[in-house]
């Protein structure tokens, strides 16, 4: 489990709840507790990481695409 920081300069609380909001997202840690909040069939679990290889894959050859 990776630690995430945040630092409050001058008591602008406001500020550090944004930051850490996004360093939260950033890392996955939404995204993991969401899945794991209740159960997940097998085959839904295939199709889940079959439908994020396949956005991963098309994200790479947009990428590849406008180089």
């Amino acid at each position: 489990m990776k630690n995430i920081e945040v630092k409050v300069l001058d008591n602008d609380l406001e500020k550090a709840m944004r930051i850490l909001k996004k360093k939260i997202q950033n890392d996955g840690l939404f995204k993991r507790l969401k899945l794991k909040k209740s159960y997940e069939k097998p085959s839904e679990f295939r199709r889940r990481k079959q439908r994020e290889a396949l956005r991963r894959h098309r994200i790479a050859a947009a990428k590849r695409r406008y180089r």
